[in-house]
């Protein structure tokens, strides 16, 4: 294998196929990316064994194929090795089967790799009819809901994000159990087969990183994984089995107070509220409604006591005292776009709803927590 191409061109293409490479992989081929090269274009292909990326370089955008083949490159040094070497034009030779030379006119690495054979086989597979979503709506919907995944071990399926798709409405949820995210969307088309799988957060989470513009995704869904198809990128993922817990009896329909507050200015007072309770477990504080008037309250026995006071839209006979974590409020609050928000509430023990007044498709759920 021998070829020559741009610097910027091969840089972005490992960016994207390095999320694949997990820190934790016990079989030592799969530390490292593979290199196909063919007349028609570069293939990289990294993998976990649970999640693989692929990215093909089509031979029109690389510089001078002189021999094709195939090779596994150590992952560990490629990315840094590329991305600081100052020429432009990169130049790529195998020698002697297992071993590179990667070099420039003034710069000269020569790698020890790994053999392709030893390679497994990461099938990728598509359907004739994939589910169509443009990638901007995809990056925000995963954005907008995947930070309350759980990071417990103990329950795996809340690990993961829960993607349902009936007809033409398509619903992502996540929930660690203490808090959760809900977004629904209509797509372009219906599909024939109702959808419901999970997919591992961390996993999705890489997605959305690579995920830059409104071109079209493809998803192509199977029974143990799901195919991601974006630009010139394969990202596939297995799925989480098990059945993900039924939310909709979680979120309330019917609600004693409707308060009606200006995003930046509450999410500053939270935040405020929040610097005395940093660095303990579920950084409390306290929210009292009474007469439009709405107090903010923290306390540190140790450091001290805060106040925050806001005047909110909202029935004179609203009254409220409820406690939840100021982190979690904060989190679910960066998710919504546009500056008008409604907190929904009920009492100090039922679920606190946040929702944006300019988009109903997204609820954001928090359980309050008892101090008493």
């Amino acid at each position: 294998m021998k070829f020559a191409i741009d610097k910027n061109i091969l840089l972005e293409n490992l960016n994207n196929v390095i999320k694949g490479i997990s820190t934790k992989n016990v079989i030592p081929i799969l530390n490292g990316i593979k290199f196909d090269l063919t007349n028609e274009g570069l293939s990289l292909t990294a993998s976990d064994s649970e999640l693989t990326i692929n990215s093909f370089i089509e031979s029109k955008n690389i510089k001078n194929i002189i021999t094709c083949g195939t090779i596994v490159i150590q992952s560990k040094f490629i990315l840094d090795i590329i991305r600081k070497l100052p020429s432009d034009i990169i130049n790529f030779e195998v020698i002697d089967s297992l071993k590179i030379k990667i070099y420039t006119d003034n710069s000269q690495y020569n790698l020890n790799c790994l053999d392709s054979n030893d390679y497994p086989n990461m099938k990728i597979e598509e359907h004739k009819d994939p589910i169509i979503i443009t990638g901007d709506i995809l990056k925000s919907l995963i954005n907008q809901t995947v930070f309350a995944i759980s990071t417990q071990e103990l329950r795996p399926i809340l690990t993961g994000i829960n993607l349902t798709i009936v007809g033409d409405d398509l619903t992502i949820i996540a929930t660690d159990s203490y808090r959760l995210a809900k977004k629904n969307i209509k797509l372009t088309s219906s599909v024939n087969n109702d959808v419901n799988i999970v997919i591992p957060g961390k996993n999705i989470t890489e997605l959305e990183k690579i995920l830059d513009d409104d071109s079209d995704v493809e998803l192509h869904i199977f029974n143990n994984k799901v195919l991601f198809k974006y630009k010139n990128i394969k990202f596939q993922t297995n799925l989480l089995s098990g059945t993900y817990p039924n939310i909709n009896n979680l979120i309330p329909t019917e609600f004693s107070i409707t308060a009606k507050l200006q995003k930046n200015e509450y999410t500053s007072c939270v935040d405020r509220a929040a610097l005395l309770t940093q660095g303990k477990d579920k950084n409390i504080i306290k929210m009292k409604i009474e007469n439009k008037e709405m107090l903010i309250t923290s306390n540190a026995s140790e450091i001290g006591k805060v106040e925050e006071k806001l005047i909110v839209d909202t029935d004179m006979s609203s009254n409220i005292d409820i406690s939840f974590s100021s982190r979690y409020m904060l989190e679910a609050l960066k998710t919504i776009k546009g500056d008008d928000i409604v907190l929904l509430l009920i009492n100090d023990v039922k679920p606190i709803i946040i929702k944006s007044l300019s988009d109903e498709s997204l609820i954001q759920l928090i359980l309050p927590i008892k101090t008493y």
